[in-house]
């Protein structure tokens, strides 16, 4: 999880009660350089938000995305597209389908888990050694 840092988060939101906004700003006060992707927003977290991934302007290492099961096919051909080395589907995030078809274009899936949650969990995991 350390490995890569650039992470784009599809479906952020600037409301502070929605998982998406602890996340990105979990990771943001841990290191990680964050770019929310909503179409819909303008800023989260004083960030630019961008409308998909290809708007992007830099590097994306991590795709993190907050988005129905049934929409993330879509996300991960962008996510072929722009050269990602990780699909993160959350927690609740489950498509088979998509996330074979990541793996088979040679990236790293993540399926059905908190980015937050498991950075937490390694980083006690280290502080215990």
């Amino acid at each position: 999880m350390n490995k890569y840092r650039d992470v784009a988060v599809v479906g952020a939101s600037s409301n502070p009660e929605r998982p998406s906004y602890i996340v990105v700003d979990y990771l943001m006060k841990h290191g990680y350089h964050v770019m929310p992707v909503n179409p819909n927003e303008q800023k989260i977290l004083g960030k630019t938000s961008y409308p998909d991934l290809s708007a992007i302007p830099e590097k994306v290492e991590v795709v993190d995305i907050f988005r129905r099961s049934e929409d993330v096919m879509p996300i991960v051909d962008e996510a072929i597209k722009i050269g990602a080395k990780v699909v993160w589907m959350q927690e609740g995030v489950i498509n088979e389908e998509a996330a074979a078809k990541a793996r088979n274009a040679g990236l790293l899936v993540v399926m059905d888990k908190c980015m937050r949650k498991q950075h937490i969990r390694l980083v006690r995991r280290s502080h215990k050694k």
